[in-house]
């Protein structure tokens, strides 16, 4: 067990040596996607980082519970508290389906995502809506401790009152409780309901036309957006536990109320630490569907879009991913993506290299030795200096171009040793793979190859039946076609669409 692991904490605002509440063991928490649309690149990018962060806690030897949710109520247009439209009840409206089947059809979507970024599954996924009892639950606690109080059947998180008290209140995301006051609301629905602007709704009543609703002590509702994720960590990972995470964007309000809501139902923090990834950019700017400044992962796959010239396979763009460290802006430029590209492959064409190089060694350890053994540990370095993947990826490299010089004969590997040329085979694979989470698109018939091509077939497959389903005949001939001038053909049949290569 490497105790030397440093994590930047959004807490204490610095990095800190990781000290898990019970050794050998971590709980970790992370927001999963609201499922009322098709998963967008900047929720890939957060999965995809807590997906290394898990894979290397679990590479050190830990044991990890990661839970990971599914938001399928409560959470309103506009990401406000009260006053807005349930996001999937709102879906549900305009699609004409029941809310669980605009929930069921989006969270296979995004499982299916996951699968072709290679993202492991986490150990446990609940749902908001499986978990009303234990939320229903939470609230009356936050009451008993005064710290919420109720209004015509919805219950309010009386926050000026628990900042007073307590001191939390505005830690995690900076806000001063005195600039939240002074905020201006009055654009909002049932401002009037609560005693000051800062308060949020734990509990929510239904209107006669919402859809969504509980039988609760207080009103027929629905919780509100930021109970859920309170409730089902406690539920699942204790009172108090090691990690939780989520986009920078959850930092506040999200984050700020879930720290509030564990007090006032306990009286103990959440988590020890906490992790925010930075958002991604497309050419410079924040991501906008309005301004047409925005892509999504089929577009990046495919090339059918205009900030594009060309389709990017799903583990390039991981790849691509993995060169900026999660706490930094990642700026998605065609010009980084082809880069990623060449990188990508350059990096498994070396791995390939090592697989099938001889051993030239003469078995006795000299300055190269010594010299490939500490490039080994500056790899691990990295890694445990807050997870930095683009600065282990750059000791990877540096490994590379002595790779490729001692295939190309312009370096001997005279005075390399054979334990240390089988720990540089065993590095590679183990980063590449079990970290990085990498699949090997480079080689011919590669098992994992098929497999992401797969992935992505049937999710073409999916998003074809739906443009089919709208009779928007164009599109589906248009995604056909495209398909087969790259040597991929689709067959249409009573049993589905099925597709091989031509």
């Amino acid at each position: 067990m490497n105790s030397e692991l440093k994590i930047y904490n959004s807490l204490s605002k610095e990095k800190e040596v990781f000290q898990p509440i019970v050794p050998g063991r971590v709980g970790m928490y992370v927001c999963g996607p609201t499922v009322y649309s098709n998963v967008h690149l900047g929720n890939c990018r957060t999965f995809v980082s807590f997906d290394i962060i898990y894979r290397y806690l679990q590479f050190l030897g830990y044991k990890v519970r990661y839970v990971r949710n599914i938001t399928d109520v409560g959470h309103l247009e506009g990401d406000v508290d009260t006053g807005g439209e349930d996001k999937l009840s709102k879906r549900a409206r305009l699609e004409q389906l029941e809310p669980m089947e605009i929930a069921h059809k989006y969270t296979v979507g995004f499982h299916d995502m996951m699968r072709i970024f290679n993202v492991l599954p986490p150990n446990i996924e609940p749902r908001a809506t499986g978990h009303i009892p234990e939320q229903i639950e939470m609230v009356q606690q936050i009451l008993d401790n005064g710290y919420a109080y109720v209004a015509n059947g919805s219950v309010y998180f009386d926050t000026l009152k628990f900042a007073e008290e307590s001191g939390h209140y505005g830690q995690l995301s900076g806000r001063k409780i005195e600039e939240l006051i002074s905020e201006s609301r009055d654009n909002l629905k049932k401002q009037d309901e609560k005693r000051n602007p800062a308060d949020f709704a734990i509990w929510i009543k239904a209107d006669p036309e919402h859809i969504m609703r509980w039988n609760s002590p207080w009103s027929v509702g629905f919780p509100g957006w930021h109970l859920e994720c309170s409730a089902m960590s406690t539920k699942y990972l204790g009172k108090t536990f090691d990690i939780h995470g989520g986009g920078n964007d959850l930092k506040f309000p999200h984050h700020e109320n879930e720290v509030a809501q564990n007090y006032g139902s306990c009286g103990c923090t959440p988590a020890h630490t906490w992790i925010h990834c930075n958002m991604l950019l497309l050419n410079g700017k924040k991501m906008s569907k309005s301004d047409g400044n925005s892509i999504m992962p089929e577009e990046l796959f495919s090339g059918n879009s205009a900030h594009i010239t060309k389709g990017y396979s799903p583990m390039a763009v991981r790849f691509f991913m993995l060169q900026t460290h999660y706490r930094s802006t990642l700026d998605l430029t065609d010009e980084a993506l082809q880069a990623a590209e060449k990188g990508y492959r350059r990096l498994m064409e070396a791995y390939a290299t090592l697989l099938v190089l001889p051993f030239g060694g003469n078995g006795e350890a000299t300055a190269q030795d010594q010299e490939i053994r500490e490039s080994i540990a500056s790899v691990h370095n990295e890694m445990n200096d807050d997870f930095n993947t683009p600065k282990a990826l750059a000791r990877l490299f540096e490994i590379v171009s002595r790779v490729n010089s001692w295939k190309g004969g312009q370096i001997s590997m005279e005075g390399l040793s054979e334990a240390t040329f089988a720990e540089l085979k065993t590095t590679f694979h183990t980063f590449l793979f079990d970290i990085f989470g990498l699949q090997d698109e480079v080689a011919a018939g590669s098992d994992n190859s098929f497999k992401t091509i797969d992935g992505l077939m049937h999710l073409i497959i999916d998003m074809r039946a739906d443009v089919r389903a709208r009779k928007d005949w164009a599109a589906a001939d248009k995604i056909r076609d495209v398909l087969k001038a790259v040597g991929i053909v689709l067959k249409d049949g009573k049993e589905g669409t099925e597709w091989s290569k031509e």
